[in-house]
């Protein structure tokens, strides 16, 4: 293998085990701030317990987070050094303000929420929550117009004689159309995984434990459940408006999500297809008629360009090459993500069902303990497939039209140095999933941690700080 293909990998593990930390650390923020919030509304014991709980769960992601997200931006050094320096003017900026704005505005308020408890008043110490979760959302949302730029570039001019491109409108990049759309799918996907993991472990809670505390775990397994449903739905919508705009900036991505190699008019959409493994040679295929020409422009009757006249159209603007990303990946992982979205749906809908008018699920079955785990796990995968979607349909640019992938790899970097780290890491990261799911299973087992009621601060029991209890 080559250095570019290694580092193609390496980036995709890294990137990939990353984000599995993301959208819960940004949906559980706010789910953690609105238990506190419930609990400075009404003072009900219960609300602060939960909060608590479910604050040591956020922690800990929050910190797994911050250690592999690290990882991404030293490879933009390492392994993709010609990419950095074409558009560093313009990928730096974004991501700047995100680490001198948002990172430090959630990490600042975080730490006056672990710290705070017997120091601020219950309204400040809730309001810190909250900056923190803005603090995640705004995060995404200066990180994912860098990426958005990858997807379409705007507000840059080439500079022919450094060979780069320079930026022009900070503005443009900010307001990227993809970035507009990007940010609310990415968010209603973090919030489908945050309720998911709320919902799944209040009803491992009230199966397998049985606790006193069944009227609190109830409470955040419905909200857990109607979070995901919620969730779920503003995903649809806003997939459903990404998709449109995605044909329109990159027509070959939504060509290669169906595997449509012929223009057609309207244009129909398989929900299988058994066939050659680029899908070239369909054998049988389960249609929805019309279905993709609405998905791609909000028109049942629109045609949908195919992948060999954009292959065709590309080589007479960019010049001979393969402009095809890689079709089994980019179908199949299109496909995944909706059936992982919609069965996590259908998860969530059932968790209503069982906890209706005071029921808790029967704890004589296993299958309700195996329901509950999906739920996290499901919109998890989702978010994760879409990702890869993204990043795979958009090949083989790294920056669509402007810059191939093969010449953004380092030139000076080989083989066995980024195979090297790529085990290094890889490794490495095997050692903190261990740790990582010890952590959470010891949190949840825990359970809810005792308070003092008459405190009205929420200090612990035991007068120290909540991250020393954790």
């Amino acid at each position: 293998m080559e250095a570019l293909d290694i580092a193609r990998w390496q980036f995709g593990i890294t990137t990939v085990y990353h984000f599995f930390f993301v959208p819960i650390t940004i949906g559980l923020s706010f789910l953690v701030a609105g238990l506190e919030l419930a609990w400075v509304r009404t003072r009900n014991e219960k609300w602060l317990r939960l909060t608590k709980f479910f604050g040591k769960l956020f922690l800990i992601n929050f910190a797994m987070g911050i250690v592999t997200g690290i990882v991404q931006e030293f490879q933009f050094g390492m392994n993709w050094s010609d990419y950095s320096r074409f558009v560093g003017d313009i990928f730096g900026a974004p991501l700047a303000v995100e680490g001198l704005l948002a990172f430090f505005l959630e990490s600042t308020f975080l730490g006056l929420w672990i710290f705070g408890w017997d120091k601020l008043s219950p309204g400040v110490h809730n309001a810190c929550m909250w900056i923190a979760a803005i603090g995640t959302a705004l995060s995404a949302y200066f990180i994912l117009a860098a990426n958005s730029f990858m997807q379409n570039p705007v507000g840059y001019t080439f500079n022919e004689e450094r060979g780069r491109a320079e930026l022009e409108s900070f503005t443009d990049v900010l307001t990227n159309k993809v970035v507009l759309i990007t940010l609310p799918h990415t968010l209603f996907g973090a919030f489908m995984v945050a309720g998911g993991l709320m919902a799944a472990v209040s009803m491992w809670w009230l199966i397998r434990r049985k606790p006193v505390d069944a009227d609190a775990f109830r409470s955040t397994l419905r909200l857990g459940a109607v979070t995901l449903l919620v969730a779920g739905l503003g995903t649809i919508v806003t997939g459903d408006i990404q998709g449109k705009v995605m044909t329109e900036v990159q027509p070959m991505k939504m060509a290669a999500a169906e595997a449509l190699y012929e223009t057609k008019q309207p244009a129909p959409f398989s929900i299988l297809t058994i066939g050659s493994l680029d899908g070239h040679e369909p054998f049988y295929q389960l249609e929805v008629p019309r279905l993709l020409s609405y998905l791609a422009t909000g028109d049942w009757n629109a045609e949908v360009q195919g992948i060999d006249d954009l292959q065709a159209q590309y080589e007479e603007e960019f010049g001979p090459g393969n402009y095809k990303p890689y079709i089994p990946v980019t179908y199949w992982s299109f496909r995944a993500m909706i059936t992982c979205g919609a069965l996590a749906m259908v998860i969530g809908a059932w968790m209503l069902w069982s906890t209706r008018k005071g029921r808790v699920p029967r704890g004589d079955r296993r299958w309700p303990i195996w329901l509950a785990i999906a739920a996290p796990l499901l919109p998890l995968f989702a978010n994760s497939f879409g990702w890869i979607f993204t990043e795979m349909g958009r090949q083989p640019w790294i920056v669509f039209g402007l810059m191939r992938t093969e010449a953004g790899v380092s030139p000076n970097v080989g083989a066995g140095t980024v195979l090297t780290s790529l085990i290094v890491f890889t490794l490495l990261y095997g050692a903190l999933a261990v740790v990582e799911v010890k952590l959470l299973l010891k949190a949840i087992r825990t359970g809810l941690p005792e308070v003092d009621p008459d405190n009205e601060t929420g200090k612990q029991p035991d007068d120290r700080p909540m991250a020393f209890a954790y």
